[in-house]
């Protein structure tokens, strides 16, 4: 008996591995294009929202402070950065370099309810910490439950008898 091996129509589909090498290669590591042709790498960002304020961590390791430019303007915000590129001299060639150097940049679009003018922002060993508070009126607000005298329930909020069960 002969064994006939034929080919699987899912052969030449990309594998998972593949599919997610090709991912980090094209949006992580790759440069994407500015505006007006300016090369920028992706920031990465951490935003998180408290009671009080939004936070926003920027890592900018071996960038100056007086390099980066923050922006709000109508509900985005933008960091941009730049580090001049090291220029390589003398001998020798990269066996591996994978430090990007240059200028990154990343927009947000934000939530409503921010006082952009009120922003802090603090740069502390590579790590940028952006502070921007909430205005009162979206901040979260407690209300208390006033409690029930016995055999007789209130309506939430006005603390006014409600009318009984009808028989």
């Amino acid at each position: 008996m002969t064994l006939t091996r034929r080919p699987s129509p899912f052969g030449e589909l990309m594998t998972l591995r593949q599919a997610m090498d090709r991912l980090f290669d094209d949006t992580m590591f790759r440069p994407f294009s500015g505006v007006a042709g300016t090369e920028y790498a992706r920031l990465p960002l951490d935003v998180r929202s408290t009671a009080d304020a939004l936070l926003v961590e920027a890592s900018l390791p071996g960038i100056n402070p007086e390099d980066v430019e923050i922006t709000v303007e109508n509900g985005t915000l933008t960091i941009k950065a730049e580090e001049s590129a090291e220029t390589s001299s003398g001998e020798g060639g990269w066996l591996v370099r994978e430090i990007s150097r240059g200028a990154v940049m990343r927009t947000v679009t934000l939530p409503t309810g921010l006082e952009a003018d009120k922003a802090e922002a603090t740069f502390e060993h590579g790590l940028l910490k952006l502070r921007i508070p909430k205005a009162e009126q979206v901040k979260p607000k407690q209300i208390r439950i006033q409690p029930v005298t016995s055999g007789e329930a209130r309506r939430v909020g006005t603390g006014e008898p409600t009318q009984g069960p009808r028989a």
